[in-house]
Parts: structure tokens; sequence; C-alpha cells
């Protein structure tokens, strides 16, 4: 993520907060805005100490949806943080959590940093891509036990509430694409799910010509569901953020990195229109934090065109 001026207004309970839970001598010399983010405000913590220095990231949830959901969602997160603690996903360490506010300005999470930076430019996305469909891989190996597991996954719409772009010149297209997720879900083997994986949850490091992937970020949404949908997700936002063709190449990476994908091409279809229809009718959501990275052509226009022409291609593929 990029950097903006110090923590601003507003959050001396919270800076408070998080220097009580330092290592004893530590204490708090900067803090850094980071930009990039789009639920939450985060902040780099840089600190010294008797053992040198290092920094800690903060998640705060500010917006009033987020902070009435923040109890479950930040709790969630730290939960599977430390689960994650245990396994070769490059996840943060979870430090504290304050999922209620009841110590901070706003409802909190300290957690280590990761190394690395969003990459969300076209140059380097070809390679950049298959490593998010290992990545992706990787994640749905993790196992977990029955009383560990995070919550089953939520779809995030449904028929009823899809929105069509106003100035489509083809509605038969959207029809069509609602009627086919006007279904019962598919049967499906449950995975471990990040939920909101995306070029803009993952950090890269290295060269630009051979990046590796080194830390994997916002948990909040984390579920128990089918692996399709993960793909579904990624496949929506890739295809927004770099063209059709790279979201519709992305489920066959992640069969090629180990994944497993529903043997039917309709039920792979749903969970993948599942996804994508939540974005309509302008995929705007996502855009905001690309824009902040540098990605300000992608206007409302742009999104909306390779939307609709991302649904179209996966009715053209999968609706036999």
């Amino acid at each position: 993520m990029g950097e903006a001026a110090d923590g601003g207004p507003g959050w001396a309970a919270t800076r408070a907060w998080a220097g009580e839970n330092l290592a004893p001598g530590e204490r708090i010399e900067g803090v850094r805005r980071l930009l990039g983010g789009w639920s939450s405000q985060m902040r780099r913590l840089d600190i010294s100490g008797p053992q040198g220095g290092r920094s800690l990231v903060l998640r705060s949830f500010v917006k009033p949806f987020f902070v009435r959901h923040a109890p479950g969602l930040l709790t969630r997160e730290a939960d599977v943080l430390r689960l994650l603690a245990g396994t070769d996903v490059p996840a943060a360490r979870c430090v504290a959590v304050d999922a209620r506010g009841e110590h901070c300005d706003h409802p909190s999470l300290l957690m280590t940093l990761l190394p690395g930076e969003v990459r969300v430019d076209d140059a380097g996305a070809e390679r950049r891509i298959g490593l998010l469909a290992g990545q992706l891989a990787g994640i749905h190996r993790v196992e977990v036990a029955a009383p560990a597991r995070p919550r089953d996954y939520e779809p995030w719409t449904a028929p009823d509430r899809v929105r069509v772009p106003d100035a489509t010149g083809r509605p038969l297209l959207w029809r069509r694409a609602v009627e086919l997720i006007r279904r019962e879900p598919p049967a499906y083997v449950p995975k471990f799910l990040h939920r909101d994986f995306h070029p803009g949850n993952v950090l890269f490091d290295g060269a630009a010509a051979e990046p590796r992937v080194s830390g994997v970020v916002d948990w909040v949404e984390t579920s128990w569901g089918p692996a399709d949908l993960d793909v579904a997700h990624c496949s929506t936002a890739l295809a927004l953020l770099h063209g059709v063709p790279a979201g519709m190449s992305f489920a066959g990476r992640y069969e090629a990195a180990g994944g497993r994908l529903a043997a039917s091409g309709a039920d792979h279809l749903y969970w993948r229109l599942l996804d994508a229809l939540a974005y309509a009718p302008d995929a705007e959501k996502p855009a905001v934090p690309w824009r902040e990275l540098g990605r300000t052509d992608l206007t409302p226009v742009v999104l909306t065109e390779r939307l609709e022409n991302y649904v179209e291609n996966l009715l053209e593929q999968f609706d036999c």
C-alpha cells in the first residue's frame, strides 16, 4: 500500500492503546497513513525499543457500517491470523485487538507489518496473476479442525438484488445472467476461504520481472465454502483491473497450480456469476483504492464496459 501523512485527528485513544500493547521499553516513534484500503483506515506505526526498531500495522474501522459490524469482523480476523501463524500462508501476526472499540477511538486491530507492496499496474501483471493463483491454491489447502473453522460463506448478492447498468445495450445478457443464479447453490467440497482474495489484498516484493508474494492481508471476511467462490472473486477483480482476458484465464491458472474446481461447468458458472453480479451496475467499489494506487485510467465507463464484457464471456464459455 502507498503512504500518506501521519495519524491525523481522532485517534489519541487508539495510539495510547497501541502503546500499551508494545513490548517493555518500546515506544511509537512515527505514524504513517497507508493508502489503498476501502473498508478501513490503515496506519503504519514505527516502533523503537531496546531490541531495535520494527513496524506494526493498525487497522481501524471508522465508517459507520463497519463500526457496527466490527466485533464480528475484527474478532474473526484476529482468530484467523492466530490460526495462520502455524501455516506457510504469509499472513501478519496478531498483536492485539479491540473489536468493540472499548479502549480505542474506533474498533481496531494491531498486527505485524508484512514486507512488500500492493501492485496493480498492468506492467508485470501476467507474472503476478500466476503467483496469485498459486497462493490461492495454497490457502485452500489449509486444514482447519471443525471447532476452529470460520463461518460459512455468505453470498454478496441475490437475483432480486442485482442492479443492471442503466445504459446497457444488452439487457437480455443481464437477464440471462441473473436467471442462472436463480437456483439452489451447487453442492461443493468446503474449503478454507480468504473470501476477499484479489490483487489489492496481496503484497509483492522483488523486482518487477521476478516478483514474489510476500503477504496476504485483509482476513475479515474469511469463510468456509466453495473454492470456486474465491476463484470467482479474484477473477472478477482481474477482469476489472487488467481486462477481461485476465479474469477469464485465472481459473485455469488456479487449477494448474493444484487447485480443484467444480466438475460441472454450470456449477462453476453459478459461482462466477454470483460474484460478478455483485459488482453491478458500475463496479465502482473496488476502483476507489486502485485509483489511489495510480490506476486513474479505471473510470466508471471503463469498469462498466469491462464488467459487461466479462459477464458475456462467462456465458459464452460456460452457459451450454
